[in-house]
């Protein structure tokens, strides 16, 4: 069964960040990042390590202070709310380590955080499009591989019905088996009309997924471009990250 996640107007602008500013203690991280995700559109953040990332996403959240700028979710100013606050607005988050916790349960890390009983339908539409987890739901979670821990962390936060999900390396230290997997979760993620604003190392899987992708250096946005661009002209890739496709 695949129920719907979310109902967002297809093409409207989701989130839309603006010289978003932050510093971590008294070292400035973020410089002015502007950003935007449309409903249903996968947008990446690239940039070497160290560049900003996921601390715009944390800024983004507030779970790192903003000292300018704006984050607007669905038109809304999000800037003043607390980070705990977001995901009842409809935004997930999947960190980079993906968070779990890995004395209890697959179905216990499922459910983690809802403020009801789960939906019997969305719970059905999680364990058909993610077997594993089904096979495992009583499982401890830190008996689970890297990678059906991601899809684990995928999972809680597909539970929550977001209309926005940010994921933070979803990929990183995974078999390439499970990549596949994941790269088409998040494809299909999209295709229900889901925003995504993914940070990834692996470009090839960052370019596979988005649609647009925003490259940073030194806490800015210095390059916007179509993954078609940055494809049929790989030495921007190479002039802003130093690999080649």
């Amino acid at each position: 069964m695949n129920a719907p996640l979310a109902h967002p107007v297809v093409g409207s602008t989701v989130l839309d960040v603006k010289g978003l500013q932050a510093s971590i203690g008294r070292v400035p991280v973020l410089r002015g990042v502007d950003l935007n995700v449309g409903a249903g559109e996968t947008v990446a953040l690239l940039g070497r390590n160290g560049v900003g990332k996921t601390s715009t996403l944390r800024a983004i959240l507030g779970l790192l202070q903003r000292r300018g700028g704006s984050v607007a979710f669905q038109g809304a100013d999000i800037g003043r709310l607390p980070a705990y606050k977001l995901s009842g607005l409809g935004i997930g988050y999947v960190p980079q380590g993906r968070g779990i916790f890995p004395v209890l349960t697959v179905e216990e890390n499922l459910f983690l955080g809802l403020r009801s009983a789960p939906d019997p339908e969305l719970v059905e539409d999680i364990y058909t499009r993610f077997p594993r987890l089904a096979e495992r739901r009583f499982q401890a979670a830190g008996t689970l591989s890297g990678g059906e821990q991601q899809i684990l962390a995928i999972g809680r936060c597909l539970m929550r019905k977001p209309s926005l999900i940010l994921l933070d390396e979803p990929t990183e230290g995974i078999m390439p088996k499970l990549v596949a997997e994941i790269r088409r979760e998040i494809a299909a993620i999209a295709k229900r009309g889901v925003a995504v604003l993914l940070v990834e190392q692996n470009v090839r899987t960052a370019l596979a997924l988005a649609s647009r992708i925003y490259l940073m250096e030194r806490g800015q946005v210095v390059h916007e471009a179509t993954s078609h661009d940055l494809t049929t002209d790989p030495s921007t890739i190479h002039r802003y990250l130093g690999v080649a496709l």
